[in-house]
Parts: structure tokens; C-alpha cells; sequence
């Protein structure tokens, strides 16, 4: 299976960052990584990528409880940049709440909602349907 290129990993909890890099490794998902706090952060960084016309990320695994700007406002202000690059969202919560289940489902940009913890498993899903 083809590794992805470049993965971004929006969420504000460092211990959630630390291990998803680490089974990101150990799935061998992913040549390389972004990481961003929150949705502000990220949103201004991919602004600045895009414009530069540089390596954007092939897929986006994003918390939805950030301080500064939270998932939903990061979706609502992401979908509006342009881009040639399609970039696949991936919902990674700890919310179960299956109102947040069916909104995530509303974006034609995200691709599913996985709930936190990420597992092998989960990545190895996120790379089949990043073949197909």
C-alpha cells in the first residue's frame, strides 16, 4: 500500500499528537507530518502554503474541541480556499455525540469521522481510501 506524502494533524492535546505520530509510524502511513494547536493556526499556515504554491498536505485529521478556533470554525473557513490539491478531512474526536457525527457527514470535504484513539487500524482504512 502507497504511503500518503504529507499528513496534518490539527488538535490542541500534545499527548493525542505525540501518539498519533507514533502509530502513524508504526503504520507506516505517512512520509511526513504537519502538526497545528488549533483551527486558527492551521487556517493561516494552508493560507500561506497555498499562496506560496507549496507542499500542501494529502490529508487532514482534525479535532473538533480547539481553543482559539475549534474544528467546525476551521471546516466552515477551510472549504472556501481554492485549491487544485482535493485534501481529504478526517474528523479524529473524542465526542460520540452523534449530533457531531451527522454534521461531520454534512461536509462533502470530510471523508469520516473516527473517534478518538486513533488506532492502526483506522489509519490503515484512511489509506485504502486514499488509493481508491
Amino acid at each position: 500500500m502507497k504511503k500518503i506524502d504529507l499528513a496534518c494533524i490539527i488538535d490542541d492535546d500534545p499527548i493525542f499528537v505525540f501518539s498519533a505520530k507514533k502509530i502513524m509510524e508504526l503504520a507506516d502511513f505517512c512520509n511526513g507530518f504537519m502538526v497545528f494547536h488549533n483551527g486558527k493556526e492551521a487556517l493561516n499556515h494552508l493560507n500561506a502554503i497555498i499562496s506560496n504554491e507549496a507542499e500542501l498536505p494529502d490529508v487532514i485529521l482534525l479535532d473538533l474541541n480547539m481553543p482559539v478556533m475549534d474544528g467546525w470554525e476551521f471546516l466552515e473557513e477551510f472549504i472556501k480556499i481554492e485549491s487544485d490539491k482535493p485534501i481529504t478531512i478526517y474528523i479524529v474526536s473524542s465526542s460520540i455525540d452523534p449530533g457531531d457525527i451527522n454534521k461531520a457527514k454534512s461536509y462533502d470535504n470530510v471523508s469520516n469521522y473516527i473517534v478518538k484513539p486513533i488506532t492502526i487500524e483506522a489509519l490503515k482504512t484512511v489509506l485504502q481510501n486514499h488509493q481508491n
